[in-house]
């Protein structure tokens, strides 16, 4: 499944599939525009299948209902709606002018990657836990980027290391194919590439 949009913080691409032997993918995104910034998430719900679908069903309704609270509320409100699921890995980014603030738990990997090709990715640490099962204190982080760099975010069903992969020179959903053409079938994958914005337009 792919989808893709363009606000005005970024343009991005994300790709979806589902284990071998689903029919639905256990792995979503949120791309969520408010006054002032882009809320951009990406959620790996436990296992795969529908049981793990809903749980990243639950996780996207708590983010798209409030995208300008801080990314640590948003996190632990996910916490609490996702007790009644199997839980899920959750990473979210907030991106304002310039600045990104994120946080994440669980195994979703997500980047920063800088247009000139000398410059070292920025990973986006996570921390562990499950978000509905167990949540340690989240520690929000920020930093700065410069035009045109890359968001770079997929979840466990794709190999480790995405940054090193990533190929800055094409559009995002170009980016995000490669990137998911590199995963096996035995878990749901999910790849989303957005082309950050240095300052919002109108």
């Amino acid at each position: 499944m792919t989808s893709e949009g363009t606000d005005p913080r970024l343009d991005w691409a994300a790709i979806s599939r589902p284990a071998d032997g689903e029919s639905v993918c256990g792995d979503g995104h949120l791309v969520a525009p408010f006054p002032g910034g882009t809320l951009v998430a990406v959620i790996d719900g436990l296992g795969h299948g529908e049981e793990a679908a809903q749980a990243a069903r639950a996780a996207i309704a708590v983010l798209e209902s409030a995208p300008a609270v801080g990314v640590a509320e948003l996190l632990e409100r996910c916490h609490e709606a996702l007790r009644r699921t199997r839980g899920a890995a959750v990473s979210v980014a907030s991106i304002g002018t310039g600045e990104l603030t994120w946080v994440g738990v669980g195994n979703v990997e997500m980047a920063v990657v800088d247009v000139a090709p000398e410059t070292r990715p920025e990973h986006l640490l996570v921390q562990g836990g499950v978000v509905g099962q167990s949540v340690p204190r989240l520690r929000p982080r920020s930093i700065r980027f410069g035009p045109g760099a890359l968001l770079a975010a997929a979840t466990d069903g794709v190999p480790p290391g995405l940054a090193s992969r990533l190929d800055r020179t094409v559009p995002p959903r170009e980016a995000a194919a490669r990137l998911l053409d590199g995963a096996g079938g035995r878990d749901d994958a999910l790849v989303l590439v957005g082309r950050l914005r240095l300052e919002a337009r109108a």
